[in-house]
């Protein structure tokens, strides 16, 4: 669902196919020449926000009209047709490449929405990101219509895939993996060896993809966003944001001011520890998080068979690290179908099976952990088709895998600078190891933002205050409970729903847990918060109903967008 959340099952949610749409804007309204992409001596706009001339040139942008049409994209558009049975239709926004020069080169982003049918007391647009970065939400407006129950009636809800995402105007830079997060390595020479594939993975899209990179952040997605208010024909949206989505609904809150209703920020960053190294500070919970699935997988040793209690069942994740640090895990028949899971990716793995505590991901993550130790025996060892999936998009970039990674990659390296120099990364990989062995060489390691260009513009300072209503289990294991106390104290005139014993990364519409549900869908059918900040057990979620000796929870959550974090 959001930021650094399971990046390896992404692909399940990815769209099969990019689009590149034709603009919606009358020819007259844009220069002959927008299309065109910029000279490569044109330097990046350094302006944060337009001055009065290109103010008025955005009102071309902004008053747009906008062509519904059907969202399928061909016989194999599995989105599109569920688009179609909730009865959404999809539109096309053209938007500047860069804000601050209205009349250059162009993008587009691509929209789909499901109408109000109560128009007598219609509130408004409802605008969704569900995360990533680089997560698309062109195809969330059926099951956020579903979680809203009979307030759905009374918006439109609006599903925006962000710049170069998804359907939008599309960016890959040919990456030979998915993510380019791993585990630093047990010596400095396995650390070499990461930052040279780092090095590798940031040349790589500053060569396919240089004229644009400066234009992937968050601030102009909020450019983006606003515009897209504009041609919607609100002067206020509402906003459902989970994960980075998050961050992004508190920076368009900030540079927007006055042009948002009612906001929900489900799973939250806390701005002030965004940049590239957000998971740092994770290391806690993440780790609670996998002794927790432990000790569930220990009631169920007869059925994985990988330990018949919580410590032996981490020593059996233990076990399968260190041999990968020997020898890579062969997973699949030894074909050109296998895979090949070596120490800098075997953690990633552990990682990405961490946010999400309902029975139907610990199942799955326990097989996925069974095949790896069958590997590490030397057994065969045969993945299902979804680990196979996503192994596939973290070890080949498969399914789309490469953009996802590309796009996730350039917002973070583009938002904030980081460091520059691999020993920094080292020494935090040291000094990390000693309290966190497993999960500190992966929190701190080195990523291609240490050799990004450097960001074209400061990363913006939340506004003060904002009436949100804010949401977050207290065991998240991305998006800690500690960043979502953090802007509740920031923002005073906000509300905070707590979700105790849960490690569920993102709630709302997606978990079963009625407190939460009910809580989200009072305030946007009223606009007023709660009188006081709302706790919530985690009792009657789908990740807390089932009898260990029995098929299933009483409850099948939603199954969000898998993104890296946030």
């Amino acid at each position: 669902m959001g930021l650094l959340d399971n990046p390896c099952t992404a692909t399940a949610t990815l769209a099969t196919a990019f689009v590149l749409a034709a603009s919606a804007i009358p020819a007259s309204a844009i220069p002959a020449s927008a299309s065109a992409p910029p000279a490569a001596a044109r330097p990046p706009s350094l302006s944060a926000v337009a001055g009065p001339s290109s103010a008025a040139a955005l009102g071309r942008y902004q008053n747009q009209e906008l062509n519904w049409k059907s969202c399928v994209l061909g016989p194999d558009d599995e989105t599109g047709k569920e688009l179609e049975k909730a009865g959404a239709r999809c539109a096309d926004v053209t938007v500047p490449l860069d804000h601050a020069d209205p009349g250059g080169r162009t993008i587009t982003l691509a929209l789909s929405r499901i109408e109000a049918t109560d128009t007598a007391h219609r509130i408004g647009s409802l605008l969704l990101n569900t995360g990533g970065p680089g997560g698309q939400a062109v195809g969330d407006p059926p099951w956020v219509h579903d979680a809203l129950g009979d307030v759905a009636d009374r918006y439109d809800i609006v599903g925006v895939d962000p710049r170069f995402v998804g359907r939008s105007t599309p960016l890959d830079c040919g990456w030979p993996t998915g993510s380019p997060f791993r585990w630093a390595g047990a010596d400095r020479a396995a650390f070499d060896d990461v930052t040279r594939f780092a090095r590798d993975l940031a040349d790589r899209c500053r060569r396919t993809n240089g004229d644009v990179l400066p234009y992937i952040t968050t601030r102009d997605t909020a450019r983006d966003m606003d515009v897209v208010r504009a041609a919607l024909g609100e002067r206020r949206i509402s906003y459902l944001g989970y994960s980075y989505g998050s961050y992004l609904g508190e920076v368009y809150s900030t540079m927007f001011p006055g042009r948002t209703d009612r906001v929900v920020l489900d799973g939250v960053i806390d701005p002030h520890r965004y940049g590239p190294r957000l998971l740092v500070g994770t290391e806690t919970a993440n780790e609670k998080a996998l002794r927790h699935w432990a000790a569930w997988a220990a009631e169920r040793h007869s059925a994985y068979g990988l330990g018949s209690t919580r410590d032996a069942v981490l020593a059996t994740v233990d076990r399968i690290g260190r041999t990968a640090g020997e020898r890579p895990l062969v997973i699949g028949d030894g074909s050109s179908a296998s895979y090949r899971l070596d120490e800098h990716t075997v953690p990633f793995v552990v990682f990405n099976g961490l946010s999400d505590d309902t029975h139907e991901a610990r199942r799955s993550f326990a097989a996925s952990i069974r095949t790896m130790k069958e590997a590490a025996e030397g057994r065969p060892a045969e993945p299902d088709p979804e680990f196979a999936r996503a192994l596939d998009f973290l070890l080949n970039g498969g399914d789309d895998g490469s953009a996802y990674g590309s796009v996730q990659t350039a917002i973070l390296c583009g938002d904030v600078a980081a460091p520059r120099d691999p020993d920094v990364y080292w020494r935090d990989v040291e000094r990390s190891r000693v309290r966190h062995p497993l999960m500190g060489p992966f929190t701190h390691d080195i990523t291609p933002c240490a050799f990004w260009d450097r960001p074209r513009e400061r990363p913006t300072v939340v506004r003060d205050d904002l009436p949100a209503l804010l949401v977050n289990t207290t065991g998240d294991p991305r998006t800690t409970y500690a960043g979502a106390t953090a802007l509740h104290r920031a923002w005073p005139g906000s509300r905070l729903v707590t979700v105790t014993g849960s490690d569920r990364h993102g709630v709302y519409g997606a978990y079963g847990n009625s407190c939460v549900d009910g809580t989200v869908n009072a305030y946007l059918r009223t606009g007023k918060l709660p009188a006081t900040d709302v706790d919530c057990a985690a009792a009657g979620s789908g990740g807390t109903r089932e009898n260990p000796s029995e098929g299933g929870g009483t409850t099948a959550p939603v199954a969000l967008p898998a993104r890296l974090h946030g």
